[in-house]
C-alpha cells in the first residue's frame, strides 16, 4: 500500500491516516496483510489528540480539532478550568443542554435549570458566559457559542464516557 505524502492540513493528514489504517484493517480481515503497527512515530513524538463532529442541532456546524498531545498539557489550567469549573454544576448542565437544542430566553432557561429566581439564573449564566461557552444573542436571549458548539458536546460526551455511562464499545 501507498502512505499519503503529509498535506498542510492537519485535518486532511488525520481523515487519511484514519482510512489507512481502515484499509490495513480490511485486508488484514481479508487474510492479507500485517497487523497494523498503528501510525510511525518518532521518538519521543507524544502524539495527537483529535475530536471532532458534524452537528445537526440549530443550524449545521462541522469541526474538527487536532492538536498535539504534549502541548496539550502544557496550556495554561486557567482558561480550561474556568471551563470546566462552569461545566461542573448541575444547573449549568442543564443550562447548556437546553442551549445545544437552540437559543432561548431567559424563561425558558429559569425553566429548563429549574430555578425559582432570575438571579439564581443569571449566577449561572454569568458563569458560563465568562468561559466563552455561552453568549447573549440579543436581549434576554442567549446561545451556545457556535464555535463551541462540538467542542461542548465532546466535553460532555467525554464526561459521560469517563463516567461509564455509554456502555462498552
Amino acid at each position: 500500500m501507498v502512505e499519503h505524502a503529509p498535506s498542510t492540513d492537519p485535518a486532511t493528514d488525520s481523515r487519511l491516516e484514519e482510512l489507512e489504517r481502515r484499509l490495513r484493517d480490511v485486508e488484514r480481515a481479508l487474510g492479507g496483510g500485517a497487523p497494523d503497527p498503528g501510525p510511525v512515530r518518532a521518538e519521543g513524538d507524544p502524539g495527537t489528540v483529535h475530536y471532532g463532529g458534524d452537528v445537526h442541532l440549530y443550524g449545521d456546524i462541522s469541526w474538527q480539532c487536532t492538536y498535539d498531545a504534549g502541548a496539550t498539557l502544557d496550556l495554561d489550567d486557567d482558561p480550561r478550568t474556568s471551563v470546566l469549573s462552569a461545566l461542573g454544576h448541575p444547573v449549568r448542565v442543564r443550562i447548556v443542554r437546553s442551549l445545544l437544542r437552540g437559543p432561548r430566553g431567559t424563561a425558558e432557561l429559569g425553566e429548563a435549570a429549574e430555578l425559582a429566581s432570575t438571579g439564581q439564573l443569571y449566577h449561572h449564566l454569568r458563569a458560563l458566559t465568562h468561559c466563552g461557552l455561552v453568549e447573549q444573542d440579543g436581549r434576554g436571549s442567549y446561545r451556545i457559542a457556535p464555535r463551541t458548539v462540538v467542542p461542548a458536546l465532546v466535553l460532555l460526551t467525554a464526561a459521560a464516557d469517563i463516567a461509564g455511562q455509554l456502555g462498552a464499545g
